[in-house]
């Protein structure tokens, strides 16, 4: 079990539990999965690219990308029914778990000028979306490897209601919140 899962289990739960006054264990939010996508474009039609692209997101992941393709065409983007647009991973149980460990602990330290995170990115359901502009901030990352930045987005689902009771999850989790500005 790693570190995370385990501080969830036997802190985060307590205090959730005190600042929402939950009547049964199943209502404390808890996540869910991790979504790291990446859309490619038409980059994604250069073989080379495309898998250079799976091939970081596997090593970040752990695990092995889906290739999202192109439903329909669309003359005006040059698309065509069944073309290569993307790379996505799903995370859940403890592969999830260990991949949220390390990104607070060890990626966003990483980040130039990190002032902490946005608040206002959650959704009404209360999960938490970020982008990150290049995969250089990963450990797995060999810089004298990367031939291009390439950036992807970061979703953590949560069974949150709302935004409060997910900003309340992740902040007892340990990521790192940026303090609202005042006016």
């Amino acid at each position: 079990m790693s570190n995370l899962k385990k501080e969830y289990k036997e802190i985060v739960t307590a205090k959730l539990i005190e600042e929402f006054k939950y009547q049964n264990k199943h209502q404390i939010p808890k996540i869910e999965k991790i979504l790291i996508s990446s859309g490619l474009g038409l980059n994604a039609q250069n073989r080379t690219f495309l898998q250079k692209a799976i091939e970081e997101i596997r090593n970040i992941s752990g695990q092995q990308p889906i290739m999202t393709k192109a439903k329909k065409s669309i003359a005006g983007f040059k698309i065509r029914e069944g073309m290569p647009l993307g790379i996505y991973v799903t995370l859940r149980r403890e592969k999830m778990y260990a991949f949220l460990e390390k990104f607070i602990k060890l990626v966003l330290p990483r980040i130039r000028d990190f002032r902490g995170l946005n608040p206002n990115n959650f959704d009404k359901h209360g999960n938490y979306n970020i982008g990150i502009s290049e995969q250089l901030v990963f450990p797995e990352i060999d810089y004298d490897s990367v031939d291009q930045r390439r950036g992807f987005n970061i979703t953590i689902v949560t069974s949150a209601k709302n935004k409060a009771e997910g900003f309340y999850l992740l902040k007892e989790l340990g990521v790192p919140f940026s303090q609202p500005e005042k006016n």
